[in-house]
This record gives structure tokens, sequence and C-alpha cells, in this order.
């Protein structure tokens, strides 16, 4: 669970990042749903890393309060998942 984490993490990071240069060139754009399903599915602290660290996606509510959202839910979720035994 710990290694699908960090290697979900990192993709969400590298994906923001690589949407964040497209932007920039003037290039064609990733999909928010490709953005948000890999913070979704676990993701959300390299999303929200990548968010800030690049300023990418900071003024789209969507972004500012559901990635914060994601990782709550995802913290409670690994938290009672750790708490019913599941370590």
């Amino acid at each position: 669970m710990l290694i699908f984490l960090l290697l979900i993490n990192i993709t969400a990071f590298v994906v923001y990042w690589v949407d964040k240069r497209r932007a920039i060139h003037g290039k064609r754009r990733l999909k928010n749903a490709w953005l948000l399903g890999l913070s979704l599915v676990g993701g959300s602290v390299g999303g929200l890393v990548a968010m800030y660290l690049f300023r990418h996606k900071t003024q789209q509510k969507i972004y500012v309060y559901g990635l914060p959202l994601m990782l709550v839910v995802q913290v409670v979720g690994a938290g009672l998942w750790a708490w019913c035994g599941g370590w």
C-alpha cells in the first residue's frame, strides 16, 4: 500500500508539472479528469504539492478546495482501514 501511494503521488506530481509546462508553451493540455482522477485515487499529496510549487490550477476552486478535501478523506479512510486491522 505504501509503495502504491508513493508511486501514485510521484505520478500525480509529474502529471501536474507536465500540464503546467504545456500551459506555458501553449500546447494541448491534459484533461482535468486526469489531474483530478490521479488525486482521487491517492495522489492528492503529489497534486497539492505540485499545484502550489508550480502555481498551477490555484485559481480554480475545484482544485483549491477539492484536493485538500480528497486528502482529508484519504487520511481518514487510511486511518479507519489501519484501525480495523488493515495493516
